[in-house]
């Protein structure tokens, strides 16, 4: 995907008031920030703005208050981890539209920030709204969309704000999308997806959009087990696609046809309930015991996957290999986190909770790329639409 964005260094924001779209949408835990990358990721582009006289109402959304105000998915404990990060305070609104905004930023001096409260407490929000995204606009002159998060969404404050005032990329958002778009034009090859994470379903159409595209597959969490059904093993009691058993028989035949490699799990960490206080044993992938269920890759596939990612020049890695926040099964995620952060190749993580084993691992330094994108890297790195970048695109 070619593409050029309008970046902020060449707006002259100096008193204009600017409307940044972060993507703050950050795990939390007893009312605090539990994971602070994504808030972490977009201070250049706010320290740029702030010290560019810029004043700034910044906006997210947080979770799926499905258009409803949602006390426990406010954004009071972003403001309080923002301010903590900027050393300055961050003044939080009680909304995101209406005349509290517009005096708020009105009031605002030069190089000063407010944060608004979360977008999709309104339901024209998800609904790209034409009406909310010119309450939305109205107090700004200027728009700066740093969410790559959402890239792949056509909301109000992503696509229908931009077409509304004069728009342009930060810097995280330029970042992800030449990064992406260097691995989607001309990867280093060998070329593989280290795919994980709980169901194939979600994982399915990935596979099948990247398989033209990319030098072999590794399979692990969750998806897995339906390949390894597909296969006609015996997986006890794992989680199983079964209706989509077929589908990953054909894009086995296909993969095969067009000389793609798929490695699967050759031994598994097994389990009767996912617990912390589990008992577990690691047995063979193809003979998992009846009333037990695959939890992990085991020792024998952290050994052969690490062997495949050792010879590639590109890694994308999109899904845990377990279980991970159970501490039972998070020795797999933790082994190929590790080997890959000592990988020669240029690995890109798909944020997610992936970006959240690897921050927790405290290995992010040793990847490439560290997306904050989740379904938006997939969805950039299969070519798909990605709306909220078009109106972004320079002349």
């Amino acid at each position: 995907m070619d593409m050029k964005l309008r970046s902020i260094s060449e707006a002259d924001v100096r008193g204009k008031r600017v409307l940044l779209r972060a993507d703050f949408n950050v795990p939390l835990k007893d009312g605090q920030v539990a994971d602070d990358f994504r808030i972490r990721a977009a201070l250049p582009t706010i320290r740029w703005l702030l010290e560019h006289g810029a004043r700034v109402g910044a906006c997210s959304h947080l979770g799926r208050p499905k258009g409803k105000r949602v006390e426990e998915l406010r954004l009071a404990p972003v403001a309080k981890r923002l301010s903590q990060l900027l050393g300055r305070e961050v003044p939080q609104l009680s909304d995101c539209i209406g005349d509290e905004v517009k005096k708020a930023i009105e009031g605002l001096s030069e190089g000063e920030i407010v944060l608004l409260e979360n977008v999709r407490f309104h339901p024209g929000e998800e609904e790209n709204d034409p009406d909310f995204a010119r309450k939305l606009a109205a107090p700004f002159d200027l728009y700066v969309n740093d969410a790559f998060g959402t890239a792949h969404r056509a909301h109000a404050s992503t696509e229908g704000v931009a077409r509304l005032l004069p728009a342009y990329a930060g810097f995280l958002l330029a970042r992800e999308v030449e990064v992406l778009s260097g691995i989607t034009e001309n990867p280093r090859r060998p070329y593989y997806v280290l795919v994980g994470g709980k169901k194939a379903k979600d994982k399915l159409g990935v596979l099948t959009d990247l398989l033209p595209k990319v030098d072999g597959f590794l399979i692990g969490g969750g998806v897995a087990f339906t390949f390894l059904s597909a296969q006609g093993k015996d997986v006890g009691s794992s989680i199983v696609d079964e209706e989509l058993v077929p589908t990953v028989r054909e894009l086995m035949t296909e993969a095969k046809a067009q000389g793609t490699e798929i490695w699967l799990p050759v031994d598994v960490v097994v389990a009767r309930e996912l617990s912390q206080a589990a008992e577990t044993k690691v047995v063979p992938a193809d003979a998992i015991p009846e009333g037990w269920m695959g939890l992990d890759i085991g020792p024998e596939t952290v050994q052969a996957f690490t062997r495949v990612l050792k010879e590639a020049g590109t890694v994308v890695w999109a899904g845990p290999m377990g279980a991970f926040e159970y501490a039972p099964f998070s020795k797999g995620t933790e082994d190929i986190a590790k080997a890959l952060s000592e990988s020669q190749a240029f690995t890109v993580v798909g944020g997610g909770e992936t970006g959240e084993a690897v921050v927790k691992l405290g290995l992010e330094k040793g990847f490439s790329h560290l997306s904050t994108g989740g379904g938006a890297t997939l969805a950039f790195l299969r070519g798909k639409p990605m709306p909220a970048l078009e109106p972004l695109r320079a002349e």
